[in-house]
């Protein structure tokens, strides 16, 4: 049983590092998913605390989180991306989604959070737009 604690642990650990990479700097920070699927509750878990965790400490005045290979996400990520964007208001930051495939973005347009972020096509017009304002 123990054995299988630590296998678990291993795994979140090596998911977590493959699933998210973080990018830039205090102004501009890019967030990017690495895996076509987020469903896994402590791969997206370990991921946002990730994530959080990089907020708390640099304080990035604009995010950019990057879909571009995700295909699938269960609904947590709605809720962790709800917080993420709480964290960032909290100091006056601000958040943008790119890349965001149609089907996903369906699921933004339902739930009325797609009046709640900022879309994009894809990385570079984001980052275009962030740059700029």
């Amino acid at each position: 049983m123990a054995l299988d604690i630590m296998i678990k642990k291993f795994h979140s650990r090596l998911t977590q590092k493959e699933s998210l990479e973080i990018a830039g700097d205090d102004e501009v920070a890019v967030v990017s998913f690495l895996v076509p699927s987020l469903t896994n509750e402590d791969e997206i878990e370990a991921c946002f605390n990730k994530l959080i965790v990089f907020i708390g400490r640099k304080k990035p005045s604009k995010l950019l989180i990057d879909f571009g290979q995700v295909k699938f996400f269960s609904s947590r990520v709605l809720g962790e991306l709800l917080k993420v964007k709480s964290k960032l208001e909290s100091f006056g930051a601000r958040v943008v989604i790119s890349a965001i495939n149609p089907q996903l973005y369906r699921v933004f347009k339902v739930t009325s959070l797609d009046k709640i972020f900022s879309f994009y096509p894809d990385k570079e017009s984001a980052l275009k737009e962030l740059k700029i304002n």
